[in-house]
């Protein structure tokens, strides 16, 4: 069985099949229990007596069998994911009037791959003086990974009772040796049983009794992160960690204001089929639920613990600046402990100094953090990456957000300096002094674009040609007004600095006049373009990124009308949501990431503008879309949808290589919620 489980928890999650079973895959969808970047298992597989079982349901598996011969026994599977890493119990029922005996085995194998690696890319990374070893435990195994003196990954499989009979193959890997997944063994060398380690137990079974096991695989990440004592540590049933894990989200979700008291739309032209639907609240309620999930532990600048929104699984469980920013803003009307918990973690780690390898620039805010092992020797540049034009005005943003929805000025007064800090950047290194408009430059080592459209050829022309730098992207500027605005509103009411405050208004307005004569694309009836080019050209695609336009409130109202409409003709909106360009040019295809998909997160900023210009019948229109999606993905909006329209397939079509759950994906419902009045 193929279907995939995801369960996750304070930056540890693990992927596994139907049958809960783990084969070390890679690509578009990899398996294996997670921690700061390296998978920590890549294989776990249960058999009993040798067969292959067969999933009846979720944590029901059977042997083969037939009508008049049914299944002799029935295995029950309960999984849980907590911050040390997998809990698991196995019970084994016997469905017969005699006793019986059964054999349990468990082959397992930890390969300790960078996630990376596990891309389906074809890159290869040489990893000098790295080793891996696996040893015998009194009820388990230890997995090592060794690289260096300063790098050291661990394993910890413990059981209840003990394995009866445990075995370890030899050395797993030389110095030297070529450690990548592909030169570990495949999911079919690992079925033959060379090159993994087995547990193995004899279970007496009762006349309709059952016997039973419990199973814990701790992550022992290099650096900490994942917590743990390793060999000796208590078995911990998942039954205990579930308890936890429900008790804490329930917490979360159920403390006040709920989405379901805020449902009464207040905003003219709401349909009634939205009003009085219950999918949206749903929806609401499942983003908070996924939120408490995809927290991972940060530090703010004094070292003090923290919580912030990861990204999203697989590829992204960790501090993104651009990603936690707007995941807190979708969440602020309802839960301001995200925001609360985003800005001094983004704040502690603040471009200090001038690193090109990192594009780290004084004041700009980080485009994220990672852990892992081609991080932490830098054969990757995004241990701490600044390729983000856009998470440094976010950030001011979300500061003055705060400070005006909870009436909190602490954080707006500690932050002062990094605020400060920050404006600096966009009118020094982020181009607003010398280019008038924020800028990136392409790298070729790391993000060829650095807005949220950040794979290679998403800002391209007409023709399909990517653009050359420095580049200005259209969306980017309307950020940078609008945190100039904000931030003059923290300088004359929190700071106390009204000749502050008076500059950065003169900063924005320019910039909003400018804006007018330079990016309005007159064949498109003033269409605003998607950027300029580092010659001043305008790159004139029609794309999604002009609807950021009005959440900023950068256009004039005319123009802000205008564009919104435009967004709701059938070449953008599919139905389902608007397409990140419009269908019937060029570069437009359904299933590429930046040239043709749909992102719920990029709609929620866009439904969240059409309100803003008095649009509602047009917000409406894109928010039941995307609520009649979320509905046919069980209420969780995925990272991305396919572009076709209803038209062409009465469902939404999935996007291969989506993240689910996605944090600004999962509460993009709460943004929909507060742009229809709720």
């Amino acid at each position: 069985m193929t279907d995939r489980r995801v369960l996750v928890r304070r930056g540890v999650f693990a992927a596994v099949d139907g049958n809960g079973d783990v084969h070390g895959t890679g690509g578009a969808a990899p398996d294996g229990l997670f921690a700061r970047d390296a998978r920590h298992l890549s294989l776990w597989r249960i058999e009993v007596d040798g067969a292959e079982l067969t999933p009846l349901t979720q944590g029901v598996l059977v042997p083969p069998g037939t009508r008049d011969e049914p299944p002799a026994h029935v295995v029950m599977r309960d999984q849980a994911v907590g911050a040390f890493g997998l809990a698991e119990r196995v019970r084994v029922v016997n469905h017969g009037d005699a006793p019986r005996t059964v054999r349990v085995r468990y082959l397992v194998d930890a390969d300790f791959a960078d996630q990376f690696e596990l891309r389906a890319d074809d890159r290869r990374y040489a990893k000098p003086g790295a080793r891996r070893s696996r040893e015998a435990t009194a009820d388990g195994f230890a997995f090592t990974y060794r690289r260096g003196d300063d790098w050291l990954a661990r394993t910890v499989v413990a059981a209840d009772p003990a394995p009866d009979e445990i075995t370890v193959p030899g050395e797993a890997a030389p110095p030297d040796a070529d450690t990548s997944p592909d030169a570990a063994a495949s999911p079919d060398e690992a079925a033959t049983g060379s090159r993994h380690c087995t547990a193995e137990w004899t279970l007496h079974l009762p006349a309709h009794g059952s016997a039973a096991l419990t199973l814990n695989v701790r992550a022992l990440p290099s650096g900490g992160g994942a917590t743990g004592e390793g060999e000796g540590a208590p078995v911990i049933p998942p039954s205990a960690v579930t308890r936890e894990v429900t008790a804490e989200t329930e917490a979360f979700m159920f403390a006040e204001p709920r989405p379901r008291d805020r449902a009464d739309f207040t905003v003219p032209a709401v349909p009634a089929d939205l009003a009085d639907s219950a999918d949206l609240v749903r929806a609401c309620e499942q983003g908070l639920a996924d939120l408490v999930d995809l927290r991972v532990p940060a530090t703010g600048p004094g070292g003090e613990p923290l919580l912030v929104p990861g990204a999203g699984v697989p590829w992204f469980l960790t501090l993104f600046g651009r990603d936690s920013l707007l995941t807190s803003l979708f969440t602020l009307p309802f839960r301001s402990g995200p925001a609360a918990a985003v800005l001094p973690a983004l704040a502690a780690v603040q471009g200090s100094g001038y690193d090109p390898a990192r594009i780290e620039q004084p004041g700009k805010i980080v485009h994220e953090v990672r852990h892992g092992e081609l991080a932490h020797f830098r054969q990757v540049p995004y241990g701490r990456y600044y390729g983000a034009v856009d998470a440094t005005p976010l950030f001011l943003v979300l500061l003055h957000a705060y400070t005006e929805a909870t009436g909190d000025r602490s954080i707006a007064e500690a932050l002062e300096p990094n605020a400060r800090a920050a404006v600096d950047w966009l009118l020094g290194d982020g181009g607003l002094e010398e280019h008038g408009y924020l800028v990136y430059t392409p790298d070729p080592s790391g993000l060829v674009n650095q807005c949220w459209k950040d794979s290679a050829g998403a800002i391209c022309f007409p023709d399909g040609r990517q653009a050359d730098g420095p580049i200005a992207v259209c969306e980017a500027q309307g950020y940078a007004f609008d945190a100039l605005r904000r931030t003059a509103d923290l300088a004359e009411r929190v700071w106390g600095d009204p000749a502050y405050a008076h500059r950065l208004e003169g900063v924005a307005e320019r910039l909003r006049a400018d804006f007018h004569r330079d990016f309005p694309v007159a064949a498109e009836g003033g269409f605003p373009a998607l950027a300029l080019d580092g010659e001043g050209r305008q790159v004139d695609v029609l794309a999604s990124n002009a609807g950021h336009l009005l959440w900023s409130g950068l256009l004039d109202a005319e123009l802000g009308a205008a564009v919104g409409r435009r967004l709701v003709r059938p070449d953008f909106f599919s139905g389902w949501g608007v397409r990140t360009l419009a269908s019937g040019q060029a570069p437009y295809h359904p299933l590429s990431y930046h040239r043709g998909s749909i992102w719920p997160h990029d709609n929620a900023v866009i439904v969240a503008g059409l309100a803003r210009y008095g649009l509602h019948q047009e917000a409406a229109l894109v928010t039941r879309g995307l609520v009649d999606a979320a509905a046919r993905h069980g209420h969780r909006l995925p990272e991305v949808l396919a572009g076709y329209s209803r038209d062409e397939h009465p469902t939404p079509v999935p996007y291969p290589h989506a993240c689910s759950p996605q944090a600004w994906s999962t509460t993009t419902p709460l943004a929909l919620l507060t742009a229809m009045g709720g």
